[in-house]
Order: C-alpha cells, then sequence, then structure tokens
C-alpha cells in the first residue's frame, strides 16, 4: 500500500518573527501520524498573497494532503479565506450552521460586520464545524488531492482535528493497519536505558521500530508495527512489549500512555492512598502538576510552600540546630519537611523538596542545580540528591518531574 503524504502550512507573521510558537504544527503530526498518515513537511509563510498562493501550489507537489492553520480571523490580515476562494474559483456564500454557530456565541453581545464574516464560506468547500469558537474550517478536493484550512487557534483547531477531520481521514481514505504501544519511564536518561535494551532492540522483529522520546528526567519508548491484520499487528506489539517492560521494572511510570500525574493518581486511588507536599525551590509546583487531573482532590490533600526558612522552621517544625547545621538544601531538612508535613495534613505520604535552581545562589559546597528530594510516610522516608546543570525552569521541572517518579516508584514496589 502506497503511503499517504500530508504537508502543514501555517500562516501567520508572528510565526516567522518568533512572537508565537507553533504548537499546532506537532499536534497535527501526531494525530496523522497515529493513523498511518505521513508527514513529509511543514512549512510556514506570512501573511501575504502571494506567498501564501505560492506555498499552496508547492505542497502539492509533495504531498496528497496540506492542512492549513491560520488567517481565518474577522481582521483585515486574516486572508486565507478569499484567497482559497479565488484559488478554488468559488465565491463566498452564508452557511446556515455557521451562522447558528455565531449567534450561539454572541447571544448576549451584538454582532459587528465583521464578524458576521465569519458565517460566510467557501461554496466550493465542504464546512468543517468549529465547536469551540466562530471560524468554520473548510475541506478542498481536487485533482486527487485534499487541502484542509483551520483556525490557528490552539484550541479550536485541536476540536477540528479529533472531532472532524481524523474521523473522515478513517472513512474515506485507505490507511494502514499500524499499532503502537508506549512506555514512560522515569529516572534513567536516554543512554542508560539503550545500555539496557539494546540486545531487544537489534532483535525486534522485522517491521516494528523502537522510537527514544526524551524528556526531563523522563524518557518515552515508542513501538510502531505496520501489517495487514490488525489484529496480528496488536498480537506482535504485546509480546514485544512485554519483553521491553521486563528490562526495565524499576524504572517504569506508565504502560498505557498516561501522564506521569496521572500514571500517579491512578495509583494512590487504587491503593486507597493520599498525598501531601512541602515545597521549597519549586514554589508549590509539584502540588500544581498533581493537582491538574481531574479527581485530584481525593488523592492530594494540600501542599505547604516554604521558601523561607523561617516558613521551613515555624511550620513545618524543621529544627533550628538542623537549618544551622545542614543548611535548608540538605538530607535532613527534607527529612524533617516530610515528618512536618505528615504531622500537618495527616496525609499517607509527603514529598519534599529544596534547591538551588539558579541562577544564583550556589557555592563551592552546594553548587547552583544541587536539590534534595525526599518522599516518605512516618515509617519511612527515602532521600535523593540530585545534581541538574540547566537554567532554572528546567531545574524546577526537573526536580518536580523526579520527585513524582520517586513517589510512583515507591508505590509500584509496595503494589508489587
Amino acid at each position: 500500500m502506497e503511503k499517504i503524504k500530508a504537508s502543514i502550512l501555517t500562516i501567520g507573521d508572528e510565526l516567522l518573527i518568533g512572537q508565537v510558537i507553533d504548537t499546532n504544527s506537532a499536534f497535527i503530526a501526531q494525530e496523522l501520524n497515529a493513523i498511518g498518515i505521513d508527514i513529509v513537511r511543514r512549512v510556514a509563510v506570512g501573511d501575504a498573497w502571494d506567498e501564501m498562493w505560492k506555498a499552496l501550489d508547492e505542497e502539492q507537489t509533495h504531498a496528497d494532503i496540506v492542512l492549513i492553520t491560520g488567517g481565518l480571523g474577522p481582521t483585515s490580515d486574516d486572508i486565507t479565506k478569499p484567497l482559497l476562494c479565488e484559488y478554488f474559483q468559488t465565491e463566498l456564500i452564508q452557511n446556515e450552521d455557521a451562522l447558528v454557530n455565531l449567534k450561539k456565541i454572541f447571544i448576549n453581545r451584538t454582532l459587528a460586520e465583521k464578524q458576521m464574516g465569519q458565517a460566510l464560506l467557501p461554496k466550493a468547500c465542504t464546512p468543517i464545524p468549529n465547536t469551540r469558537g466562530t471560524a468554520f474550517g473548510m475541506w478542498f478536493e481536487r485533482n486527487g488531492k485534499i487541502i484542509i484550512s483551520m483556525p490557528g487557534v490552539p484550541f479550536e483547531m485541536k476540536g477540528m482535528i479529533t472531532d472532524f477531520i481524523v474521523p473522515k481521514f478513517k472513512q474515506t481514505l485507505q490507511l494502514p493497519t499500524i499499532g503502537y504501544r508506549y512506555l514512560l519511564t522515569g529516572g534513567l536518561g536516554e543512554s542508560a536505558i539503550n545500555d539496557r535494551i539494546q540486545t531487544f532492540e537489534d532483535q525486534l522483529p522485522k517491521g516494528m521500530g523502537l522510537a527514544y522520546l526524551p524528556d526531563l528526567g523522563k524518557v518515552r519508548l515508542r513501538l510502531t508495527l505496520h501489517g495487514d491484520n490488525l489484529e496480528e499487528v496488536n498480537r506482535v506489539l504485546d509480546e514485544e512489549f512485554a519483553k521491553m517492560k521486563a528490562l526495565l521494572p524499576d524504572v517504569i511510570i506508565s504502560d498505557n500512555g498516561d501522564s506521569t500525574e496521572v500514571a500517579l493518581g491512578k495509583l494512590l486511588k487504587s491503593q486507597n492512598l493520599t498525598v501531601a507536599t512541602a515545597e521549597s525551590c519549586t514554589a508549590g509546583n509539584i502540588a500544581h502538576i498533581i493537582s491538574s487531573v481531574p479527581g485530584a482532590s481525593q488523592y492530594l490533600l494540600g501542599g505547604i510552600v516554604a521558601y523561607s526558612n523561617q516558613v521551613k522552621h515555624e511550620i513545618l517544625h524543621v529544627k533550628s540546630e538542623t537549618l544551622e547545621k545542614f543548611g535548608a538544601v540538605s538530607e535532613e531538612t527534607v527529612k524533617e519537611m516530610v515528618q512536618g508535613t505528615l504531622n500537618i495534613v495527616h496525609s499517607d505520604y509527603a514529598i519534599a523538596v529544596s534547591g538551588i535552581l539558579g541562577p544564583d545562589g550556589g557555592s563551592d559546597e552546594k553548587p547552583v542545580g544541587t536539590v534534595w528530594i525526599a518522599v516518605g510516610t512516618k515509617e519511612y522516608i527515602t532521600t535523593k540528591k540530585f545534581q541538574f546543570r540547566h537554567n532554572r525552569e528546567r531545574n524546577m521541572q526537573l526536580t518536580t518531574n523526579h520527585a513524582l517518579n520517586m513517589l510512583i516508584q515507591i508505590l509500584r514496589h509496595a503494589n508489587a
């Protein structure tokens, strides 16, 4: 089966000058790749008629599908819709569904004339509903090519991709049979993981691929297999996935696509356990990440931001002698932070962190990037020292990720 190729064309001066980061292309590529459509090109052009026209012509020479984002707003620099009208030699007509959607959104506000233009769509297109905003998308077909135009607003574009475009691709295109398995690991770097599974990787069945997708303190492994029969693809994938998991039992965060915070929440709920946080250098970020999961109130009891030594002592009851002798960034301090949190919040587990994230504040003894993390219960506390070498933002995220992973591994071990 010949592969279907797609190109992503993003529109907007703000993308070219770096004022806005293009997250749309990454999302579209992930969603299309998951159904077996190859992304062969990603191109960005400004809000210029000639450049947009030229790019639209060019991308059709490389791809079967061209997906466009941007330029569908009501302002004068939003020229994608009139350009597509001229390109496909059609006219704008009022679309009743788009008009109803527009009136619903502006039910308590006056619709300006420019806003009314959002209900006009090219006669030659198949409208793509926008359940998250005012600008409908457009689906054109000509000479065996598919050209799709969507809003540049990521939230609106994502709705069109997941609710309309991908389902229509599945219904109308002859897509390959493709299967994926994802393993999220934490605590080991990409090279260390590769050392463990190199022999396994060398012996993968024909047609199966393994990708390493590193992040801060985490590595996601993706097994991919193309085939003709879905049942056989899944059987082979499951068999190889089990082998890979057996080589990494102590670093698995999730084996079903769950994020770290979702995996942690499921573990806590399944064991009917609760957690609280005491954060110095991360200033509440760990609690924030845990609470980002719907229903987190079932297991996250609370968090204390103990940025200063005064708060560590007066709220968490870290001993003055401990702070004076060992300092805020020490194993002894984070252990007492865990104990204090457990006594105050009465959770089953507590996470405590203290560190020097930078760019200032380090010393020869404790350079920038030094972080201590403690996780434990009233019965036992596990501690670990880290030495990060990144900027403040990345060091904070690394601290957060490692702290969550430490608790996950404790829970997995306790549940084994």
